[in-house]
């Protein structure tokens, strides 16, 4: 299972709130990108968290910069509404593309991506928010706009439309340090063949044993502990690989 930094970026700067909402700035993302880099992330997700308010993408000169300094796969995500965008993003060094509004304006994009760039270059990004027991709604514009789509439904269509892999956040959890939303991750994993990167609630290690014990994410992308230092990306790796074994001797 991989370990993904996630990078929320505004204005020049990685930001970082809870449930999506009173945001803060918390560094430079292209030193953070290579810090985190260097300590043996797996990926890096850059994240437009502001695309919404311009309807573009403001990070490319960001992501430029960025690999000439960081080798690992990096995503980039927000405001990318059309095949010249996502062309764009590529051009620039971006290894996938992370499609989330556009998708749900028209899921036939992420179709067109993938005919043209390839399955393995497009994560249909959704924004989970719980609807009582065992029902979460998705969300676009950082958790605030409801889309009227049932998580489960939305996520076969983005499957059927060619996604290769699924970013799930939980609204609910995200930046609590709570721990993940377990159900939901099980859930959409049992309603898709498609990778499933988890991202919202991790505060510790015991969260990570939690999930695996629930089910079998891909990969979990990591922002808070990262960002505001209470783990490097080797000791997540290790949180990771200890987990696994834990569920797989039965512990």
């Amino acid at each position: 299972m991989r370990a993904i930094a996630r990078l929320d970026i505004k204005n020049e700067w990685v930001i970082k709130g809870i449930q999506l909402e009173g945001l803060r700035k918390v560094g430079n993302p292209i030193e953070m990108a290579e810090q985190y880099y260097l300590g043996g992330i797996n990926e890096i997700v850059f994240m437009d968290a502001v695309a919404s308010l311009y309807d573009r993408n403001n990070l490319f000169h960001i992501i430029e910069r960025a690999c000439r300094k960081v080798f690992v796969p990096i995503a980039i995500g927000g405001g990318l509404r059309s095949l010249e965008d996502v062309s764009r993003a590529l051009d620039c060094g971006a290894d996938k593309v992370v499609i989330n509004t556009g998708a749900v304006r028209n899921i036939g994009l992420v179709t067109e991506i993938a005919n043209r760039f390839g399955s393995q270059c497009v994560i249909g990004s959704i924004e989970a928010k719980r609807d009582g027991f065992d029902k979460w709604n998705v969300y676009v514009d950082n958790g605030r706009e409801p889309t009227g789509f049932d998580v489960l439904t939305w996520v076969k269509r983005l499957e059927q439309a060619g996604v290769g892999e699924i970013l799930l956040t939980s609204v609910d959890q995200e930046g609590t340090g709570k721990g993940f939303d377990n159900n939901l991750v099980e859930a959409v994993n049992k309603s898709v063949n498609r990778p499933v990167i988890v991202s919202g609630g991790y505060g510790e290690p015991k969260h990570v044993e939690a999930l695996l014990k629930k089910t079998t994410p891909s990969a979990v992308a990591f922002a808070s502990v990262l960002h505001y230092r209470k783990s490097t990306p080797f000791d997540l790796m290790k949180i990771i690989s200890d987990a696994k074994l834990a569920c797989e001797s039965g512990k």
